[in-house]
């Protein structure tokens, strides 16, 4: 009976303990959204809107429609994004839907109540921290979970139905936009687009993630469990084995097991894995490739998660 009774106080602790997670996820969920819609107009109040200035993706449509026709911002915000939440809902989920709904709300409203001053008149100034400031806001609202440009959305849909990366959809869609710029408005207000939009990226990609970018590190090494004590014991880094199968050239098939190791470290931390790694096995076959993000393990944590 009383081992009943502290399995069911157990489970009830780990219902509570959940519960203070989700809720301590939709707090910081909320924060990032509403620092970075503030952010966001700010860069749109402050920098690009009293300039006519453009950016990238969906927000730079919304801004070249802005110049050339008399709808209000606002409005356009809200029009041009709306395909890309219902693409979003469909291919991602229901509640990110829901909070990137509730962000371009609140970042329309903001653009349509708040004044704000135009900060400078120096046109690379205006690219440069318009960008900066629309590009804090993009990132922060990814972090929590939701988009205030829904160009990532259509990336991803693109993606998957053709051969083109994420990456290089979101670059033809601004190819085209920029193009439509120069032939609509002028090559010069174009050109400081572009930087605008570089600024803007490079701000998203430093937010989401962060200054340490992590890396993955794979290992052959015929001297594995060496270099795999090393990297546990003397730099204090998680590392994984896997057993794989030998195959080398016409050898191949009679070389024995061996163990491939993997670890995740941060960028600033792997020449000191490669000098360890050659230290003991100088041949040793290393790959390395980006990691986006991580979480738990026994690496450092991010900054602001």
């Amino acid at each position: 009976m009383q081992f009943i009774e502290n399995t069911e106080m157990s489970e009830a602790a780990q219902v509570a303990l959940a519960k203070r997670i989700i809720l301590r996820s939709k707090i910081k969920d909320f924060f990032f959204i509403a620092t970075g819609v503030c952010m966001a107009s700010i860069g749109l109040k402050g920098f690009l809107l009293p300039n006519n200035f453009l950016d990238g993706g969906a927000m730079g449509v919304a801004l070249l429609f802005d110049l050339i026709t008399p709808l209000n911002l606002s409005l356009l915000i809200l029009l041009v994004n709306a395909p890309f939440i219902a693409m979003g809902y469909k291919q991602i989920s229901p509640q990110f839907a829901v909070k990137s709904t509730l962000a371009i709300i609140a970042l329309s409203s903001l653009v349509h109540f708040i004044e704000v001053s135009s900060f400078t008149d120096d046109k690379l100034l205006i690219a440069v921290f318009g960008g900066f400031f629309l590009g804090s806001g993009i990132g922060l609202s990814i972090r929590g979970g939701a988009v205030i440009d829904g160009t990532e959305v259509l990336a991803v849909s693109v993606s998957r139905k053709s051969s083109l990366t994420v990456g290089d959809a979101i670059a033809l869609f601004n190819i085209l936009l920029f193009i439509v710029a120069i032939l609509l408005v002028s090559l010069e207000t174009a050109m400081y687009s572009m930087l605008t939009y570089l600024s803007a990226s490079k701000t998203v990609d430093f937010i989401i993630n962060g200054i340490e970018e992590y890396i993955g590190v794979m290992i052959i090494s015929d001297e594995a469990e060496q270099v795999k004590a090393t990297i546990a014991n003397d730099l204090g880094r998680g590392v994984t084995a896997f057993r794989a199968d030998g195959g080398y050239g016409k050898k191949g098939n009679n070389l024995p097991d061996r163990k491939i190791l993997f670890c995740a470290i941060t960028r600033m931390e792997i020449s000191k894995i490669l000098l360890e790694v050659e230290k003991i096995d100088p041949k040793a076959f290393v790959i390395q490739y980006p990691i986006k993000d991580t979480k738990g393990g026994m690496i450092k944590k991010r900054p602001l998660h």
